[in-house]
């Protein structure tokens, strides 16, 4: 019996960390995004055939949490990609690829 509960409190422990691990890459991704407020910026910026492509971590400043990634054509006709950066109580800056 005390071989059991070894064999059962040794799973727990990496059962736990697994989940949590499994969590954060599912949840901050989506929480560190704003693809509606990015596409609003990019249209307010002469943008159109707006495309979101997802939350783009390396393309942020320092001081920014949100990075939203994306490909659009640009005032000029340009096909463009790169990524609306900012943070909660900041303005938003568009950064390119």
């Amino acid at each position: 019996m005390k071989r059991i509960k070894s064999a059962i409190a040794a799973c727990i422990g990496p059962a736990i960390a697994i989940t949590l691990f499994a969590a954060i890459i599912i949840i901050v991704p989506k929480a560190c995004t704003r693809p509606d407020h990015a596409t609003r910026v990019l249209e307010q910026a002469g943008y159109s055939n707006i495309t979101i492509t997802g939350w783009r971590p390396f393309m942020a400043g320092k001081d920014e949490a949100i990075s939203t990634g994306f490909e659009a054509t640009s005032p000029t006709g340009q096909r463009v990609s790169g990524a609306v950066t900012g943070a909660w109580l900041k303005g938003s800056t568009i950064r390119f690829d």
